[in-house]
């Protein structure tokens, strides 16, 4: 084996399987440019197009991006609508590309808050991607992790009611069958752009371990080389899940 395709194959062994983000600062990005805010959410989902691709090519196998949260419903009303429409738009426009490059589409969020039409285009998309088999991109809008988990309790609820879960058997595993990714890897990487430093009701079940990562940059301004440095910057750290770094040494020779 060549030098270069020793590298290239160690870098995958380092490549997490789930990155998580929080696509933050758009709206800053656009007034540092004296231009409206939908001008940074039109920049900002080019920066989704990029970094989809990169991480499709990286051997991510789940890329989940928030793109709209439970509490930004609570923005101005026009922005709101400015961000509606450009989700449908995009959606529209990207799921075919997606699908040609072997992504699946997976929703996750309170739909019913959503437009008819915005919930038809997400329903069409993910059956339309449904049997791909490459990077799947999961897209949460009106999503919030406490709707995430008050949601799981009231299905687990019902299904004890109905005698279809016994409540001394709802362990770990169980509860995440509930919530929102089930059947998906818990994220090993969260990163956030733009500056803040907290994970804003995001996934509050599934980041319990995983790596997280903040940085400065606005997210019109994230593409595929600050994807692979924050890819590089995971790699460098050692994850212990609870033991100690003996232990982990040994579990990583065996």
């Amino acid at each position: 084996m060549s030098d270069v395709s020793a590298e290239r194959n160690d870098r995958r062994r380092h490549v997490p399987r789930h990155i998580a983000i929080v696509m933050d600062g758009n709206g800053r990005w656009a007034k540092a440019r004296m231009m409206p805010r939908q001008a940074g959410h039109r920049a900002g989902a080019e920066s989704v197009r990029q970094v989809v691709e990169a991480a499709g090519k990286m051997g991510v196998e789940v890329l989940t991006l928030f793109a709209f949260s439970s509490e930004n419903w609570s923005r101005p009303q026009e922005e709101v609508s400015v961000l509606m429409d450009l989700f449908l738009r995009t959606l529209e426009k990207e799921s075919v590309r997606l699908h040609e490059h072997n992504v699946r589409i997976r929703m996750i969020g309170d739909r019913a808050r959503l437009s008819r039409r915005l919930q038809e285009q997400m329903a069409s998309a993910e059956a339309l991607t449904a049997d791909n088999t490459g990077l799947t991109l999961v897209i949460a809008a009106s999503y919030g992790g406490r709707w995430d988990l008050a949601r799981a309790a009231r299905r687990m609820a019902q299904d004890a009611r109905d005698g279809q879960l016994d409540p001394n058997e709802i362990n770990e595993q169980c509860m995440t069958s509930y919530l929102s990714l089930d059947g998906l890897p818990e994220p090993d990487l969260l990163i956030r752009t733009g500056g803040e430093k907290r994970i804003s009701n995001f996934l509050l079940w599934h980041l319990a371990y995983a790596e997280l990562l903040f940085v400065d940059t606005l997210w019109p301004d994230f593409g595929t080389d600050e994807l692979h440095a924050a890819v590089d910057a995971f790699a460098g750290r050692e994850r212990r899940f609870g033991m100690t770094a003996e232990q982990v040494e040994r579990v990583g020779r065996a």
